[in-house]
């Protein structure tokens, strides 16, 4: 818990000039004080099995993984699995998904991609990013969701607060999501990929911001080299945290 009285230290991390072990030591360092803030972090989205894993990801584009999460009861209750969803009815299917927005071109995917799973893999989720990957709308972010929380496998996902933290911590200094990818397992240890997207996620979603982070109820100011662009009181920013 963040206590309110405490006071912003302002860092002197230069990632210009930071070396690459320094730039690692400081990213663990990063990943473990994160985990002591979210012991709970873990994927927000709903699913029991990879098949409904895979699904919800598609669906999560353009959307809350809140909203998501109250969708897909509703759609595997109908359509269980890869070989129903694939039959699925177009109008019935883009009503169930209405509210995810972006409702006929989801609909299309994720019938897409059921195909796919039924014509290739027998209705069955691959474990490998190499098939994932070729599946239809199926990119590195989604198969590495998967991977991570359905088979085990860890990998980094970069989704939009991944590739924001990463810029801001000075972990990277690139926008395109293959390199953040790289560039993070290179300082992270492969065990730890999955856990620290999810408490990089949860951070982005509960504290640092896109528009105004809590800079004053941050526990990594003194490992961060954009600390003070947000919110620097520690009592208006206790007072800006979610979750």
């Amino acid at each position: 818990m963040w206590e309110a009285g405490r006071t912003l230290r302002l860092v002197t991390v230069e990632p210009a000039t930071e070396s690459d072990l320094a730039r690692t030591r400081r990213a663990r360092r990063i990943d473990r004080a994160l985990a002591e803030r979210y012991p709970d972090a873990h994927c927000e989205l709903d699913f029991r099995d990879p098949f409904e894993l895979l699904v919800a990801t598609v669906l999560s584009a353009q959307t809350t993984d809140v909203r998501v999460n109250l969708t897909t009861p509703v759609l595997f209750a109908r359509y269980p699995d890869a070989a129903s969803l694939a039959a699925a009815s177009p109008d019935d299917l883009e009503e169930i998904l209405r509210p995810t927005g972006f409702f006929r071109a989801k609909a299309r995917s994720v019938t897409g991609l059921s195909r796919a799973l039924v014509e290739q893999h027998g209705g069955q989720v691959p474990g490998r990013l190499e098939d994932l990957v070729k599946l239809p709308g199926v990119g590195r972010k989604t198969a590495n969701v998967v991977l991570g929380n359905a088979f085990g496998v860890p990998g980094i996902t970069t989704d939009t607060h991944v590739m924001r933290l990463s810029a801001r911590l000075g972990l990277t200094t690139s926008d395109d999501p293959l390199v953040v990818e790289r560039d993070l397992c290179q300082l992270l240890p492969r065990k730890d990929w999955t856990m620290a997207s999810h408490r990089l996620i949860f951070h982005g979603r509960r504290t640092c911001f896109a528009r105004r982070p809590a800079c004053g109820a941050c526990p990594i100011t003194a490992l961060c080299p954009s600390a003070g662009i947000g919110e620097r009181d520690p009592v208006k920013a206790a007072a800006m945290l979610k979750g």
